[in-house]
């Protein structure tokens, strides 16, 4: 994927979604549902925190031109979020995407690492996404990092394959 996604331009209503679709922000639609959990051992390992440690969990269908093509699932630490604008969800979508939404915390994200993994879909995906048997999705994992550490995790973009 290209770097150019995740760069902001003031002024302009874009993600990295819209950019990656070639779409604009009146053809883009984003259904949304966030809660707050618990860091299990794995998230936990990914931000390097406690187990039990709480996280804003956002669940999103991303659709263009009405068409659901991706989804999404990303935890930001709860003390991070609490009491501002990118805990509710509805300020989604959110011009610039996360990356927009943890600079305006003052959280400046230096870089973004991704890993790539392709499986065949959950049932739920699968009935999401209407992708028909044996199609299989690509999971785009974004790594946003501040200074040295992780900053935010994003568990998994899923895009068809």
């Amino acid at each position: 994927m290209r770097s150019s996604r995740y760069r902001t331009a003031p002024g302009v209503s874009a993600t990295p979604y819209t950019r990656d679709q070639g779409i604009g922000w009146s053809e883009y639609r984003l259904d949304k549902r966030f809660e707050r959990v618990q860091a299990n051992a794995e998230l936990a390992a990914l931000f390097e925190c406690e187990p039990g440690e709480r996280l804003l969990a956002r669940y999103f269908v991303f659709h263009g031109n009405d068409e659901p093509t991706q989804m999404s699932t990303s935890y930001v630490r709860w003390s991070d979020v609490a009491g501002t604008p990118v805990a509710d969800p509805i300020n989604e979508p959110w011009p610039g995407g996360t990356r927009a939404q943890l600079g305006s915390l003052g959280i400046r994200v230096n870089r973004i690492t991704e890993s790539f993994t392709a499986a065949m879909p959950t049932e739920v995906e699968a009935a999401t996404l209407g992708v028909g048997d044996g199609v299989p999705v690509l999971r785009v994992h974004p790594t946003p990092h501040r200074g040295h550490t992780k900053g935010t995790k994003a568990l998994p973009l899923l895009a068809v394959a």
